[in-house]
């Protein structure tokens, strides 16, 4: 083993033994696109593929989840969503089919659900979007946490990922801590781990894995945009706060900034009330990730990418890109090392 692949092996080792794996690179769970075939591979190439629950309902999670053990025999990991009405009975779905690791994301979790899901044996991942929050997750019981920047795609906080590592690694060492946002290449990954992560989380980088089912018209808007189609929502009215979601330019994002101001103007001249129209503009986006990802409708659909897109030129096999990752990360840190150390 080379001196780089050495000290890759050895900035990882936490993350890798938490995990279970043999690199610590955990894949970003996405609706629509993280189901059974792309985490059994991500999980099969050696990284950690996780399921994105969203909006399945406790049946539908427990066909994916057997769906996904017939694929690989590898840890791979359930996403929850904390604001799901169902969610006691999700991660009971869970602990029943004996998935090792439950990620709870979309807010803080409640203490109830913690203790469930510590009760039933697995490990418990949750994001941190502050030093503060995180060391009160870990009060509560959570075995490792994430951390993700603005620069990822979907629903974004308001802080750069770099930034973000900057407050939580050196403040945060008694559980891995997973960096994620904006990561596209190896390179990022050895400076992350050198902060002190125990690994990374990337999502974007898997959407056009051979083995993802996103409609070919989808992986093509990716292969095609780069990191400055992928934007933030408009919010065009604070009395109307909308939860900023990065994802490609196309007409519905053009088009959701005149439906914003269109509903505001019917409330304005008393068609509706505040409520209803706050309703209407949090519908606009429903359903409209199905229909970019499964159904290929990528201009009324939402095109949700990370700023790491522009590093998508291809697809490629889940294990070829986790190859290249690993490669790029070695080849940084040979770059660093003496020469005598590399020989």
């Amino acid at each position: 083993m080379s001196a780089a692949k050495a000290r890759l092996e050895h900035l990882w080792q936490r993350g890798r033994e938490f995990l279970g794996t043999e690199v610590a690179i955990l894949g970003g769970a996405m609706s629509w696109v993280s189901e059974r075939h792309l985490v059994a591979a991500i999980s099969n190439a050696g990284g950690f593929g996780v399921i994105a629950c969203g909006s399945m309902t406790p049946e539908l999670l427990a066909r994916e989840i057997e769906g996904t053990q017939a694929l690989t025999r590898k840890p791979f990991g359930v996403n929850l969503i904390t604001m799901h009405p169902q969610l006691s009975e999700l991660i009971d779905v869970c602990i029943k089919h004996h998935v090792g690791y439950v990620v709870l994301a979309g807010g803080l979790p409640t203490a109830p659900s913690i203790a469930q899901v510590k009760e039933g044996g697995a490990k418990l991942l949750c994001f941190a979007p502050t030093p503060a929050f995180g060391r009160k997750l870990v009060r509560l019981g959570a075995d490792a946490l994430i951390i993700e920047g603005c620069e990822a795609g979907g629903h974004i906080g308001p802080v750069a990922t770099s930034v973000l590592a900057q407050e939580i690694l050196p403040e945060i060492r008694d559980v891995p801590v997973f960096v994620a946002g904006g990561i596209g290449r190896g390179e990022a990954i050895v400076s992350y781990l050198e902060m002190g992560a125990s690994g990374v989380q990337l999502g974007t980088r898997f959407v056009c894995a051979t083995e993802s089912i996103a409609h070919p018209n989808f992986k093509k808007a990716f292969i095609k945009a780069n990191a400055r189609d992928a934007m933030p929502s408009v919010q065009v009215d604070p009395n109307f706060p909308v939860i900023p979601v990065r994802a490609i330019n196309n007409d519905a994002s053009r088009r959701f900034t005149a439906f914003q101001h269109e509903v505001i103007d019917r409330f304005r001249k008393g068609e509706l009330d505040q409520k209803a129209a706050q309703l209407e503009i949090e519908h606009f986006w429903v359903g409209a990730l199905r229909r970019a990802v499964i159904e290929g409708d990528v201009e009324a659909g939402s095109l949700m990418a990370g700023q790491s897109v522009g590093m998508v030129t291809s697809e490629q096999p889940t294990a070829e890109i986790i190859t290249d990752l690993i490669a790029q990360a070695v080849k940084a840190l040979a770059e660093r090392l003496p020469a005598e150390a590399v020989a």
